[in-house]
This record gives C-alpha cells, sequence and structure tokens, in this order.
C-alpha cells in the first residue's frame, strides 16, 4: 500500500512542482494584479483561448513530428547544416530554421559555428544536446537545476516521498527527467526502488508503426540527454518491450552497475 501511495505520489511531481511555482510567484510579488490562473504556462495563448482542452503537450517543443524528425536526424548525426535538414526532410529552409530555433530554445539542440579553411561565410551547425562534451546545453542545465530545487522543496515538504536510499545527485536526475517528461506530455510514474519510469498509457499509442518507432528512438535519446545534463551516475537502460502501444516502461541503471 505505501509502495502504491509513493507512485501516485511521485506522478503528481510535476503538478506539484507547476503548482509551488505559481505559489512563489505570487508571494514574490503581492502587489500585483495578474490572477493565479494567468501565471499558467500557456494560459493565456491563443492557442489555449481557442482550445481550453489543449494538454501541455501543445506547448513542447517536441509536440510538432516535424521538430521530432529533426531531432531524429540530429541524434543520429551531429553537426548538420539547415541545408542538409531540407534535403533529408523536405521542408523549406525557413521552416526548419524555425523548428531548430524552438528546439534550440527548449534545450534539445545546441548550435555551433563551422570552422572553414576556405572562403566564404560559415555555416551554423546544428546537434542534439546529448550531455556529452561539446553538446551540452546551458538551457537544459538551468532547467535540470530548477527541477531539483523543486523536487528538494517538495522532500522538505512531504519527506516521506524521500528515497533515502538513493544519493542526492541520482535524485535530481529523477527531478529533472520526470519535469521534462511532464512538459512533453508524458505522466511518468517513478519506482525510485526499480528504477523504473512507467509512461504509460503513451499519449502517441496512436501514431502509426513507422512515427512510433521514430518518436521512441526520440524520446529515449532525449531521456538519455536530460540525465547526462542533469549530472550523475543514472542512464536510460532500455525500453521494456509492452504487449500494446499504450504501454510503456524505461529501465534505467547506474553506471557503476553496467
Amino acid at each position: 500500500m505505501a509502495i502504491e501511495a509513493a507512485a501516485v505520489l511521485r506522478s503528481s511531481r510535476t503538478l506539484l512542482d507547476r503548482a509551488m511555482d505559481t505559489l512563489w510567484q505570487i508571494i514574490a510579488s503581492p502587489q500585483t494584479t495578474t490572477a493565479p490562473w494567468d501565471l499558467i504556462p500557456g494560459r493565456n495563448d491563443a492557442a489555449s483561448i481557442d482550445n481550453p482542452g489543449m494538454s501541455r503537450i501543445t506547448y513542447s517543443a517536441i509536440s510538432s513530428y516535424s521538430r521530432v524528425r529533426l531531432l531524429h536526424l540530429l541524434q543520429e548525426r551531429p553537426a548538420r547544416t539547415v541545408g542538409e535538414l531540407c534535403d533529408s526532410t523536405g521542408l523549406h529552409p525557413n521552416t526548419v530554421r524555425e523548428h531548430l530555433q524552438r528546439l534550440v530554445d527548449g534545450g534539445y539542440v545546441v548550435t555551433e559555428t563551422e570552422h572553414r579553411t576556405t572562403r566564404g561565410r560559415p555555416r551554423m551547425l546544428y546537434s542534439a544536446a546529448t550531455g556529452a562534451a561539446g553538446s551540452t546545453s546551458s538551457i537544459a542545465r538551468r532547467k535540470a537545476e530548477q527541477a531539483a530545487r523543486r523536487g528538494d522543496l517538495m522532500r522538505r515538504v512531504m519527506p516521506w516521498t524521500d528515497a533515502e536510499d538513493l544519493p542526492s545527485e541520482v535524485l535530481h536526475q529523477l527531478d529533472a527527467l520526470v519535469d521534462d517528461l511532464g512538459d512533453a506530455g508524458f505522466e511518468p510514474v517513478v519506482d525510485e526502488t526499480t528504477l523504473t519510469v512507467d509512461l504509460s498509457p503513451c499519449p502517441h499509442a496512436s501514431s502509426s508503426a513507422t512515427n512510433r518507432a521514430t518518436l521512441c528512438a526520440v524520446h529515449l535519446g532525449l531521456m538519455e540527454g536530460v540525465l547526462a545534463q542533469a549530472g550523475g551516475p543514472l542512464r536510460v537502460a532500455c525500453m521494456a518491450d509492452g504487449a500494446i502501444p499504450e504501454q510503456c516502461v524505461v529501465n534505467l541503471a547506474l553506471r557503476a552497475e553496467a
């Protein structure tokens, strides 16, 4: 029973984090005339007003399948140009640039200027933010730090949610992972004993088999990148085979045990 209760609490972590953020904003600005509900991310966006039932996945940098395709290409091979990505996707250069900027702003892609030994304007090169040397996003690191602070606050407020057998760096990695998955439209349930992340029901289960394969590969890569950039020994081990598309469980592991 205690394990089930802990799982429910962990699945509500992202919602609690956002509620705490809103509360702190209200406390920090007692004279504000902004209504609390107007502080909800995306609340006043045109899309939200037109369709209040939209989920948070609408506002994610990877909510567009075109951006998922671009990210998949960058995960497969880094340091690509806009022209190469246009050739691979058939998208217009301006569309590709716009999508790439969204991914950069989300902390999923990093850029570098091409080093040329010949005359001509250096091109911008794009790579997935994997946490490896030269592929670390300052935005992703900042998001991980913010998630860790919220996680620490939650564990102080609700000490029974603290997994005392895990080091703080692992807990902070899980904080960053849950936060990022929540922003991507998932409702992750983390089992800190078995080190698994249950993403069921998968919001992409209704996609075609081909698209699902790309989505799974991209999200596994993103999870690995989030863990790496948060800093710590935790990594993605594998995705467990599900009997149905809606079922998705990701196994994590400590690098020392690999």
